[in-house]
């Protein structure tokens, strides 16, 4: 901002004021524009009137002007922290309004989220779909703790810790109770940790592999045949349902067969499905033990 362009001193010689025609000599006058008038005629008629105070800026006043604006000196203040701008970097802003440097770069920074309040050069941020913070007012909207750089879940306008992301959203293994926080699987629309879907006897994970669940317990197919399965009173060999070959069974008198194992022992015809007669602990068909 410059000085006004106006002269003002005391006349030694006979001039008439300008607009009221009173002698001047003798008398303080102001000189604009090749024109002598008195300081009263001076603030009616000549006088640039104050951006800031909308009041005359009268001859005894020191002046500033900017761009055809005109200020009194002590009116050429930030309008925010009200820092004299004499002698200082300014900006002219809306509202032919000046404000200072550093209250300008607060103003035009990015508003914090969290508290509002401008995040200036320096300041740590964290940043999320353009949306900002400062790194200390980026909270847990569950426990309030400070997230800051750390990992977080949104949810709609929220943003939750792990720890409270996994107590409140995570679905709970049916086995141990605890969240599930990455992977896991289904089973009849139950959630279950990788680990804890094992199987009872051998311990090993079931996930991807062929099991069978007998009483709320899971096996692998070889400690089914091991240790659960039922032998059949024919092959001797474990009866696995559900395993391929052998998903029929007969029983009869606590003893158990493959259905293709359940055959006359004299002429080996298949009696699944079939009358049969038990002679002496074995199993004929209705023919042969007429023919005993």
């Amino acid at each position: 901002a410059g000085p006004g362009s106006y002269t003002v001193g005391t006349m030694s010689e006979r001039f008439d004021c300008h607009y009221c025609r009173d002698p001047l000599q003798g008398k303080k006058y102001v000189q604009k524009e090749g024109r002598h008038c008195c300081v009263k005629c001076f603030e009616k008629f000549c006088a640039n009137t104050c951006t800031e105070c909308k009041k005359p800026i009268g001859a005894d006043s020191k002046e500033l002007h900017f761009k055809n604006r005109y200020w009194h000196d002590n009116c050429f203040h930030c309008f925010k922290c009200y820092t004299s701008l004499v002698n200082e970097p300014f900006m002219l802003r809306e509202n032919n309004k000046v404000w200072c440097s550093n209250c300008t770069a607060k103003e035009d920074a990015p508003r914090c989220k969290g508290c509002f309040k401008p995040i200036i050069a320096g300041d740590q941020n964290v940043e999320y779909k353009k949306m900002v913070w400062h790194k200390d007012c980026f909270t847990c909207s569950q426990c309030k703790q400070v997230i800051g750089s750390g990992s977080f879940f949104p949810k709609g306008d929220d943003f939750y810790c792990v720890s409270c992301h996994e107590h409140k959203f995570a679905k709970t293994c049916a086995k141990c109770k605890n969240p599930i926080t990455s992977g896991g699987l289904t089973y009849q629309e139950q959630p279950w940790h990788s680990e804890c879907f094992i199987c009872s006897n051998c311990k090993k994970p079931l996930g991807g592999k062929r099991f069978t669940a007998v009483e709320e317990e899971f096996y692998c197919v070889e400690c089914y045949k091991e240790c659960v399965a039922k032998k059949c009173a024919g092959c001797k060999n474990p009866i696995t349902a559900g395993f391929g070959r052998g998903t029929s069974v007969v029983n009869y008198e606590d003893e158990s067969w493959h259905d293709y194992c359940f055959k006359c022992t004299k002429c080996a015809r298949g009696l699944a499905n079939k009358r049969f007669v038990c002679h002496n602990g074995k199993i004929y068909c209705a023919e042969c033990p007429k023919r005993l």
